[in-house]
């Protein structure tokens, strides 16, 4: 949770509280198939190419990503045949190569959300069958995850997003397509509740405004990339509607959040892709191409913001 506060010349104040997960300055990318380590950072306040910024301590993807003030984190994933259970750290302040600060039991294909003092790892696939597991990991000190709730729906590849208070995870696969939005809150650890639906894929991208949750591209059935936007509310529990394309179909693409706009970059598409989306929050429109990763790539890979 940033908050930033505002003084006209007359006397008021203004206060925006935004969600823990939303960034100021940059956006991150790290990992891919097979054994890819690399961390990629792209700016929020100018459009423009990625750069290569250091490396995670191993080589994986279907990897989820968390943010807190100073680090980003990549969590559990998988190697060329091997579940890999690490928990990655990496700072913001200066560039440089990640450090293993914790595990989280097995896992793959999970979401990633972030309150002020945790990150938590939702759902995954670490077996045949997917899994309703609510992980938690504190940012204060380097530790391993705990269990500390259940998703209302075993799944995989759902597109996680974070409020000022909750953990929302969309979609995914269980193992077949789901269009379930799941809410769990960050005050007390529990199980989530099935708060709305949306369109029914996996592999999307997960995003967040102050007012709203977004999820971005996806596989939808049979087995057909989509370029959908959509957006749910966090006011009120209701279903999500379409507001936008991006302008490539994709799915297992990092999503990442500045104050204003949404990013999409990588994912795999008839084959991979190097594309960094954004599209405003502020009005329902498609996304513009804004820039390159420094190499393709797209099987759920870990996304995390600077503030």
């Amino acid at each position: 949770m940033a908050i930033r506060i505002t003084q006209d010349k007359i006397s008021s104040v203004t206060v925006t509280i935004y969600p823990q997960d939303q960034g100021d300055t940059s956006g991150y990318m790290s990992g891919d198939e097979p054994t890819v380590n690399v961390i990629d950072k792209y700016s929020f306040v100018s459009d423009g190419n990625a750069t290569d910024v250091g490396n995670l301590t191993v080589g994986r993807y279907y990897v989820s990503g968390q943010s807190s003030d100073v680090s980003g984190y990549t969590s559990g994933g998988k190697e060329q045949s091997n579940q890999n259970s690490t928990i990655d750290k990496f700072s913001f302040a200066s560039d440089g190569n990640a450090t293993d600060v914790g595990d989280v039991s097995s896992t793959k294909q999970s979401a990633g959300h972030s309150s002020t003092e945790s990150g938590y790892i939702t759902g995954g696939t670490p077996g045949p069958t997917a899994v309703t597991d609510i992980y938690k990991f504190p940012f204060a000190v380097d530790s391993n995850a705990s269990q500390v709730g259940d998703l209302s729906q075993a799944r995989g590849s759902g597109a996680g997003a974070s409020s000022i208070t909750h953990g929302y995870t969309a979609g995914g696969g269980a193992p077949a397509r789901s269009n379930v939005i799941d809410k769990f809150p960050f005050a007390s650890d529990g199980t989530a509740t099935d708060v709305g639906t949306t369109t029914n894929r996996s592999g999307a991208a997960g995003h967040n405004s102050v007012e709203y949750g977004y999820h971005s591209g996806g596989n939808k059935p049979p087995n057909n990339k989509d370029d959908v936007i959509n957006k749910f509310s966090f006011a009120s529990d209701a279903s999500a509607t379409t507001v936008g394309n991006l302008t490539v179909s994709r799915w297992g693409h990092s999503g990442s959040s500045s104050r204003e706009f949404g990013y999409a970059a990588g994912g795999g598409t008839a084959t991979k892709t190097n594309v960094i989306d954004k599209f405003p929050f502020a009005t329902d429109a498609n996304a513009t191409d804004v820039g390159d990763l420094t190499v393709t790539r797209g099987t759920r890979v870990g996304g995390g913001n600077q503030v």
